[in-house]
């Protein structure tokens, strides 16, 4: 009797291992409308890199294929005020910007963060050998101030480039949920029947198969935390750039007089730069410039100086009779001396 309760225990166990699995297969065989995530772990691990892609198109890449994903260069307050209840959006914006004063716009950038009750996620500085600094920055503030801070930024500082994005992970977002239930649903099943179990075989099977879902579970609940810090924060990419002068922005298409003057503008503008970096690049290699006029004076000299000499010896040559130096030349005759 106890030997056929052992079997219909195991016969259960596996039952249920098997009824788990399938319905597994089956909410992971489904996938996101939207295209942009699959629900395999392999994929759903490529997600967080993908989004974290440094370059300007990282966020294109990560979104090329997903139909539900908007792009725009305005406002999208109106579009996000109006979500129905349950819609998980998630916000991006990429921005280049200029500016004459660097120490001042960085630290406007900062309190902006701040008072928006965001944080860096990463922030660098280089010095380029040209004098002028970068700043890179990967900003994060709250999704309801998304739009606050792309505003005031441009106040703060000149805009060159913008883009921003906003996708809807609402789907795959509840379906990842309904799944991490269920894993926790088979994990509890799981561990009622090795309570239970008596045979050896039953015991090492019902504990594979909670490795399995303990890891499930794991997997599942990093990426929920992964995908709740990317609703709740949106993520802006700003890069502040330090430059002598801003680039102009035309508002209106200019007639061919006033591309003319601007050109002129331009033109004499871009020498005035050209004499000032030359004047510069005079001040920075002095000394350089100084030992090669040295030794240059040495070489023409030496030249000069070799030129003569061999001038010199060319007319003296020149100036002895041809007899004299025929009669130094000949051999004395010894029949004369006699």
């Amino acid at each position: 009797m106890k030997k056929n309760t052992k079997r219909s225990i195991a016969a259960l166990a596996l039952a249920l291992v098997l009824t788990l699995g399938l319905a597994a297969c089956g909410g992971s065989s489904s996938s996101y409308s939207g295209g942009t995530a699959s629900f395999n772990s392999k994929s759903e691990a490529a997600a967080p890199s993908a989004m974290m892609d440094a370059g300007s198109g990282y966020w294109e890449a990560e979104t090329a294929d997903a139909p539900q994903t908007a792009n725009s260069s305005g406002s999208s307050e109106s579009s996000r005020t109006s979500l129905p209840d349950g819609v998980k959006m998630i916000y991006r914006a990429n921005m280049e910007l200029q500016t004459t004063e660097f120490e001042k716009a960085t630290a406007d950038v900062q309190t902006l963060t701040q008072s928006l009750g965001g944080y860096f996620e990463e922030q660098s500085i280089r010095n380029y050998s040209s004098g002028y600094r970068t700043a890179s920055y990967t900003v994060r503030v709250p999704a309801e101030r998304f739009e606050d801070f792309l505003h005031q930024i441009g106040d703060l500082c000149h805009v060159t480039y913008q883009t921003q994005s906003a996708e809807d992970v609402s789907e795959f977002y509840y379906d990842m949920e309904s799944r991490l239930e269920t894993a926790k649903i088979k994990l509890d099943r799981l561990q009622d029947l090795l309570s239970r179990a008596d045979l050896m075989e039953d015991i090492i099977t019902l504990e594979n198969a909670i490795s399995e879902a303990e890891y499930q579970i794991e997997s599942l609940s990093g990426q929920k935390r992964h995908y709740d810090s990317l609703i709740g924060y949106s993520t802006i990419y700003v890069t502040l750039n330090e430059v002598y002068r801003v680039t102009e922005t035309d508002t209106a298409p200019l007639t061919f007089g006033q591309r003319v003057a601007s050109a002129f503008r331009d033109g004499l503008r871009d020498f005035g730069s050209a004499l000032e970096d030359f004047a510069e690049w005079l001040a920075y290699s002095w000394l350089t410039l100084l030992i090669i006029a040295v030794i240059v004076v040495v070489i023409v000299k030496l030249i000069r100086r070799r030129a003569k000499r061999m001038l010199s010896g060319t007319v003296q040559e020149h100036k002895t009779p041809f007899w004299k130096k025929n009669k130094d030349s000949a051999p004395e005759n010894p029949a004369d001396k006699e």
